[in-house]
């Protein structure tokens, strides 16, 4: 080997571009999923569902809670709209009436049972005395939380559309729908009375017992200061709910 010759023959090329590293690091990242927040009886997919769908999903009755909602729609639907299907007065009323039956006896009976625990009816005596009787559930059972807020939802937002149609009806002199108005809204608030008593006999009969046990917001008081608990606090709750 000559000393002149180069020890390295040829030209040295610069690396092809495009042979890029990839990976992750550079590239724009996912937004973060929100956490979901789970309440006792609910599932992840149920809390995420929302609706119609998501309600039914999470109550303990939805069948019960369905026909709830359905009588009581179906008789402001078809008292509103029943001008656009036919001009026949009488079987509007009774179509009505009927849908206005069906929803004061299902609530009474099935509705209010079921979806929150609670009954009432009228019963009269050998002496001629009528009195109300309140039915409640044990406490330890408590109702399922989104059926009680859907049944008091709709035991006192129907009243108020009812309310709202006969404030329609009085000012457009519209005097022929107006008794259908007035009966809808004494059963509607018949039910709101009687299921409200019937709550407020629920709370004041589980304090009693709490109290008669001697378990006062779970701390056992007994003896001669039991007592004295028990009267103030059973004195408090008289005015309360009396």
């Amino acid at each position: 080997m000559s000393a002149s010759a180069p020890l390295l023959s040829g030209t040295i090329e610069a690396d092809d571009d495009t042979l890029i590293a990839r990976g992750n690091i550079g590239a724009p990242s996912k937004p973060a999923r929100e956490p979901v927040v789970l309440v006792p009886g609910t599932t992840a997919g149920s809390a995420e569902e929302g609706g119609i769908a998501g309600i039914l999903k999470q109550s303990s009755h939805p069948t019960a809670l369905l026909f709830l909602y359905l009588f009581r729609s179906a008789a402001i639907a078809v008292y509103v709209l029943c001008g656009l299907f036919t001009d026949n007065y009488v079987l509007s009323i009774v179509v009505v009436v009927v849908l206005l039956s069906l929803d004061f006896w299902n609530t009474r009976n099935v509705a209010g049972r079921t979806l929150v625990g609670l009954r009432y009816w009228n019963e009269v005596d050998d002496e001629g005395e009528s009195s109300w009787v309140f039915e409640s559930r044990d406490p330890s059972r408590p109702a399922n939380p989104i059926d009680a807020k859907m049944f008091w939802i709709a035991l006192y937002a129907y009243p108020l559309g009812w309310l709202a149609l006969l404030v329609v009806s009085l000012l457009k002199f519209n005097v022929s729908f107006l008794p259908i108005v007035l009966l809808a809204l004494v059963f509607n608030l018949s039910n709101v009375v009687g299921f409200t008593y019937a709550d407020r006999d629920a709370q004041r009969r589980w304090a009693s017992s709490a109290l008669g046990s001697g378990n006062v917001l779970g701390f056992g008081v007994g003896g001669i200061g039991g007592q004295i608990v028990g009267g103030v606090v059973r004195n408090g709750l008289g005015r309360l709910f009396g």
